[in-house]
């Protein structure tokens, strides 16, 4: 694998094929377009918690739910278990 210039060395410019270079603008072009892309959508799920909340959702229990559907079962269950564990160690249930 090619040195990119890590925090060993720093390779000047000339040092990079040309090649090496336009895959390197390549890279960065991508990476920049994603950044663009995740802060669109960023907004667009901001949008929707605000459309939620003007029907009247609640949109901390929404996260809630969005947060508890991304888990798998079992991983859930188990947080369940420990959960009401320590909240019947705490004489909350």
């Amino acid at each position: 694998m090619p040195d990119f210039g890590g925090t060993e060395t720093v390779a000047a410019p000339q040092s990079l094929t040309q090649a090496t270079q336009e895959k390197l603008r390549q890279l960065v072009a991508r990476i920049e377009k994603l950044e663009e892309e995740k802060k669109s959508i960023a907004d667009d799920v901001k949008e929707t918690y605000a459309e939620a909340k003007a029907l009247g959702f609640d949109t901390k229990v929404l996260r809630q739910v969005i947060r508890f559907r991304k888990q798998d079962r079992q991983e859930r269950e188990e947080q369940e278990m420990v959960r009401d564990l320590y909240l019947h160690a705490l004489g909350e249930i």
